[in-house]
């Protein structure tokens, strides 16, 4: 049986940073992706971050060249690297694992959020002055 634990969360100032990490424990699909994703109050869940079985990464637009994804096997852990916080990535933040990773020819993405078999509990990030 898959766990994740999430922990980092908190509140920071408004370009602020945050780490948040996932700890896996019966996790052993190494071929699939991990992903990131979050919920804001009132929102729908949204795609943060995935990484593929390669380590290649993927980014929202609205984080990316803020945000930096991260894994670590031989740990089973998943860690998101958060800089210059703004108001809006205020919400709940989910790792998820267990998409698959879809390629064709040289090209590979994860598959969408609702492929992710596997869910933490969330870690509430707020950003505010």
């Amino acid at each position: 049986q898959v766990q994740l634990v999430e922990s980092g969360g908190g509140s920071v100032q408004p370009g602020g940073s945050l780490k948040l990490s996932c700890a896996a424990s019966g996790y052993t699909q190494k071929d699939d992706c991990m992903g990131w994703f979050r919920q804001a109050p009132g929102k729908e869940r949204e795609r943060v971050a995935t990484i593929d079985p390669n380590g290649s990464t993927s980014y929202a637009n609205s984080v990316s060249g803020r945000f930096t994804i991260s894994k670590d096997n031989t740990k089973n852990m998943m860690t998101l690297q958060m800089s210059n916080l703004k108001a809006e990535d205020t919400g709940v933040y989910y790792c998820a694992a267990g998409a698959r990773n879809y390629c064709n020819g040289g090209y590979c993405y994860c598959g969408g959020q609702w492929e992710y078999p596997s869910w933490g509990q969330g870690t509430q990030v707020t950003v505010s002055s």
